[in-house]
């Protein structure tokens, strides 16, 4: 990471340069079994077909703001560096009827009908399958992802002033996201290399943090736990070489 790097998207980039190859996101779903790794190549290229997505098939602009109806997850991850690419404005667990555009995986799309815009859909199925039966009025994001480009270029780059972030109740800017999982990653003790496994939610700015942008703020990686089995969680903190834990 540089000093330079003051948006999310920014980070993203940097960790490209640095070494694409790594580790980035490990994600684990304990009630289903699913393992899935995700090097920073592999994240950066579903980012990018998503910010496509977001940016020339859903008419996403910046400051359209995109209610996140998604549990702790590798995709709900790439929909946060997504929204951050193209300039939106991420709102994990926002009003839907308040939105510009709603993402809900499968346990919230009646909530999520209230949103006046764009519905996508998530299955959140393994290796991101489709849903049987694509629901009624929402995009299957399984299905209309994969066509999209592996390169993105934002048509009104974000700025670092720009509010890229609601938590909490509270907007923040890219500059302030970043500077904010720099500070957790220092007192968290987070280094280069670095990786924590997180068991904590999305809903919060600690769960992003500790599930996302510190690590990525550092040059480190996340081990995400969904529905963790306290049981498996020192075998797993051994196999996937843990430095940090954050339940």
């Amino acid at each position: 990471m540089t000093d330079t790097d003051r948006t999310p998207a920014d980070l993203l980039r940097s960790a490209l340069t640095e070494d694409a190859a790594r580790p980035l996101v490990t994600f684990y779903d304990d009630a289903t079994g699913e393992r899935v790794e995700l090097s920073v190549a592999t994240l950066a290229n579903w980012v990018a077909k998503t910010a496509n997505l977001l940016q020339d098939e859903l008419s996403a602009e910046p400051g359209d703001r995109v209610a996140l109806l998604l549990p702790a997850h590798w995709q709900t991850a790439v929909w946060l560096l997504a929204c951050a690419s193209v300039g939106a404005v991420a709102v994990p667990g926002g009003d839907p009827a308040g939105s510009d555009l709603v993402v809900a995986g499968p346990d919230t799309l009646d909530e999520a009908r209230a949103c006046p815009g764009e519905r996508v859909a998530l299955s959140l199925r393994p290796l991101g399958g489709r849903f049987p039966q694509p629901p009624e009025g929402f995009v299957d994001y399984a299905v209309e992802v994969p066509g999209q480009g592996d390169h993105f270029a934002a048509y009104a780059p974000p700025a670092p002033h720009d509010v890229a972030l609601v938590v909490d109740g509270t907007e923040l800017t890219g500059a302030e996201v970043v500077e904010r999982a720099r500070a957790d990653a220092a007192e968290l003790g987070l280094a280069p290399g670095s990786r924590l496994l997180s068991a904590r939610g999305y809903g919060d700015w600690a769960g992003l943090s500790h599930g996302l942008l510190a690590p990525l703020a550092v040059g480190g990686s996340v081990v995400l736990c969904r529905n963790l089995d306290q049981v498996a969680l020192e075998a797993r903190q051994a196999s996937e070489r843990v430095t940090h834990t954050s339940l």
